[in-house]
């Protein structure tokens, strides 16, 4: 069970999915793991339970780390934690693992928000202000043959995370994908979802991918 502190973005459906798809992967004590976007740690945590020995967490928000840090304690596991916007608190290091779980929800426009709990979720009007700045950093801060994990929505464009990240190198395909309903913030967004094209009139569920992308 994981402890969450009030403002930080709570493990849903994407987290667990990206989860499922970490724990196939090739973990062991000499393995180093990245999680970007972190929020409770849900992945660092599944990361080191399943061998990692190597664990960074990085988020912009001081609760979210706060929190990382207490679930780490809580659990017994060793994460190194660093606040910062993406990749920049690890620039010109390498890591076996890169998984993250960024915000990805269209939002009315392309100001992302600097605080308060939107940070987990809005991500400009196409929710891709993270991505494609995951896709353009992540790539080279893979060792070799090592593997980025991202999960996203339809709604946010996966082809343009694989065009991106087959553009770097990198093979790419999705390891797992769930349809989901909407929740609470996707469902005050829907009749804005369908004046966008983004879903069909009256749909009220999107689909969640997770893309393994390998050096």
């Amino acid at each position: 069970m994981l402890v969450r502190l009030p403002g930080v973005y709570p493990p849903q459906e994407d987290t667990w999915l990206l989860a499922g798809a970490l724990a196939r992967e090739n973990l062991g004590p000499h393995s180093h793991v990245l999680d970007i976007c972190t929020g409770t740690g849900a992945l660092s945590m599944c990361a080191a339970a399943a061998g990692a020995g190597n664990v960074t967490a990085v988020d912009i928000s001081r609760r979210a780390l706060a929190t990382t840090w207490i679930n780490a304690r809580l659990g017994r596991h060793s994460v190194r934690m660093m606040r910062g916007n993406l990749t920049e608190p690890v620039g010109g290091q390498f890591f076996d693992v890169i998984v993250s779980n960024p915000p990805y929800v269209p939002a009315l426009d392309d100001v992302l928000p600097t605080r308060g709990v939107e940070r987990a979720w809005d991500a400009g009007v196409d929710g891709r202000m993270l991505l494609d700045r995951i896709c353009a950093q992540a790539p080279s801060m893979l060792a070799q043959s090592g593997v980025l994990l991202i999960a996203q929505s339809v709604l946010s464009g996966v082809e343009k995370t694989q065009t991106m990240l087959e553009e770097r190198g990198l093979g790419v395909e999705i390891a797992d994908r769930a349809e989901i309903p909407f929740g609470r913030i996707l469902s005050a967004r829907a009749a804005l979802f369908e004046a966008r094209g983004l879903i069909d009139s009256g749909q009220r569920t999107e689909e969640i991918v997770v893309i393994r992308a390998v050096r």
